[in-house]
């Protein structure tokens, strides 16, 4: 079984450290409806940048390749995220692979998986 891993450190931590308290608090209300936990608990969100243009990229995975939810999840989350960014905002489904190691720290002890 593997350790839990750190939440990738995302670019706007760097580029706009302000932003990205609200925007976290935004993700948190975003909730996988089969999971029953939020996509920050879940460890989805890989990335955030604020662009040349002043837009945001959003980069995002699924628990699963084939979620159902999946289209829904992606848009909760970049609507949320154009929120606390006030302003345009895109969003990526990655390919990367999610493992349970990427939940934040304590939440897979519901899951028996730490």
């Amino acid at each position: 079984m593997s350790a839990i891993r750190p939440r990738p450190k995302w670019h706007i931590e760097e580029t706009h450290p302000g932003l990205f308290p609200p925007v976290d608090e935004a993700f948190r209300q975003v909730i996988d409806p089969e999971i029953g936990l939020n996509i920050m608990e879940l460890g989805l969100i890989r990335d955030v940048i604020i662009n040349e243009e002043d837009k945001a990229h959003v980069m995002m995975i699924m628990t699963t390749p084939f979620c159902p939810y999946a289209p829904a999840l992606l848009e909760s989350a970049r609507t949320k995220a154009a929120e606390a960014l006030e302003r345009e905002t895109t969003i990526e489904m990655g390919m990367e692979y999610w493992d349970p190691s990427y939940m934040e720290d304590g939440v897979g002890a519901d899951w028996g998986l730490f």
